[in-house]
């Protein structure tokens, strides 16, 4: 089945548009040639070259979100229910607003190590074994 796929196959094998394929070919991103009609033809390599993923790494943690930032609290300013975190996370001061409760339960105080996770537009604060 080493047959290679005609451009229609190919893009849906690889989950884009025909279109797709075309500028790329003529950017040299792929690789095609011509059959007997004239018609692109993709070889099967190309396709799993494309539709290879990258590999990701782990957060080794239970939450989806991949962007941790390791550091050191720097300042809990608590106002009423909300409280604002800032942590140095080397040379990043990253600001969560977080619940009082929050901070109280992890016991977020200057110079305590913390994580922040960001998802989206969302920073969560977290601590080791808490």
């Amino acid at each position: 089945m080493d047959d290679p796929l005609t451009l229609g196959e190919a893009a849906r094998a690889i989950g884009v548009s025909q279109d797709t394929l075309r500028r790329w070919d003529r950017a040299g991103k792929l690789h095609t040639h011509r059959d007997k009609r004239n018609r692109r033809m993709v070889p099967v390599a190309e396709v799993h070259r494309l539709s290879a993923h990258p590999v990701r790494h782990e957060t080794g943690a239970g939450l989806s979100a991949r962007n941790r930032l390791r550091g050191v609290v720097r300042s809990v300013e608590v106002d009423g229910v909300m409280a604002l975190v800032e942590l140095q996370a080397g040379p990043f001061l990253v600001t969560a607003a977080v619940t009082r409760d929050s901070v109280e339960e992890l016991g977020l105080a200057e110079g305590i190590e913390a994580t922040a996770t960001v998802k989206a537009t969302s920073v969560m604060i977290e601590r080791e074994g808490k």
